[in-house]
């Protein structure tokens, strides 16, 4: 006989895509901060769920105000700004335990006018192209931070092969030693603390993966992801875990014979898709469990 007891499991509730633009006056200079926030609350709603009591369910409406009132004292980093404002409903309501706030950051760049960055004009930017993450979770006592970026396009035009795979019956892939490796970065990393200067490390963090990822020849797009991966973390004690997603964006040479020509790596037939997709994790050899601060956060392995 089944067991038709129904009971509440996992839940919680907030308000999605409150996208905040803060604007910043220093005189006729402005500097401007973009994020889209998520707001999701944990602890004490089955009565919500099983009675349609909602005296502890503060409106998601209120969790959107509260994204907007708490940037009129400025945002900073989005790490900062996610634990100031999921500290600020463990501490104001009792019976939220905990919950998960999330930040995506995009950059505006000033727009040059005569040699000079302009006042208060700008235009998306970010090296390269990137979208700036964050996610705080807060379970009682314990907060943790996960930063990352998203779509971080980068491409080198040699020092890349790929050979020694398996074959068979179904493979047509030639190797070479040769190639363009093209990917776009996804991200997230760990910290063991939250005692960082978060704008800084990220900013660390993208020079590293820049760096790593063009100062060697690469045997395999996962062994670029792990080198990538391991300078991060033996440059940042404060980083216990990094997780990557890096589609390989691949670069066919077009073949020219038909016409009587030669294409010495020079004309490629980049291919949206299908493509491969690698991803992989880095973490501390003596790191333990880390599955539940990662549950709930868009992720991958």
């Amino acid at each position: 006989m089944s067991n038709t007891n129904i009971v509440l499991g996992d839940n919680q509730f907030g308000k999605a895509e409150n996208h905040l633009v803060k604007v910043t006056k220093n005189g006729d200079r402005h500097t401007i901060e973009d994020l889209t926030v998520i707001s999701q609350l944990h602890g004490d709603f089955a009565s919500a769920y099983y009675d349609g009591n909602n005296e502890h369910v503060v409106p998601t409406d209120t969790q959107k105000n509260t994204v907007f009132a708490f940037a009129k004292d400025g945002v900073g980093s989005p790490e900062d700004f996610l634990l100031r404002l999921g500290q600020h409903y463990v501490d104001d309501f009792e019976w939220v335990t905990g919950g998960r706030w999330g930040a995506r950051q995009v950059e505006w760049d000033r727009i040059p006018v005569n040699g000079e960055g302009h006042d208060h004009s700008f235009y998306r930017g970010g090296s390269g192209g990137e979208t700036r993450t964050a996610v705080v979770k807060i379970d009682g006592e314990k907060q943790y931070v996960i930063s990352g970026l998203e779509d971080l396009s980068v491409l080198k035009t040699t020092q890349s092969g790929f050979v020694g795979y398996p074959v068979d019956q179904y493979t047509t892939l030639k190797e070479t030693t040769d190639r363009i490796l093209a990917t776009s970065v996804t991200g997230r990393w760990l910290y063991n603390t939250t005692d960082v200067d978060f704008n800084a490390t990220y900013e660390s963090v993208k020079k590293i993966l820049l760096e790593v990822f063009t100062n060697h020849y690469s045997r395999a797009l996962q062994e670029t992801q792990y080198l990538m991966g391991k300078a991060v973390l033996e440059a940042h004690p404060e980083i216990d875990e990094i997780k990557f997603s890096m589609p390989n964006l691949h670069h066919f040479v077009v073949d020219f014979t038909p016409y009587g020509m030669e294409n010495d790596n020079e004309v490629f037939w980049a291919a949206h898709s299908p493509y491969g997709q690698i991803e992989g994790t880095l973490r501390r050899e003596s790191l333990g469990d880390t599955d539940k601060i990662w549950k709930g956060v868009p992720a991958f392995v």
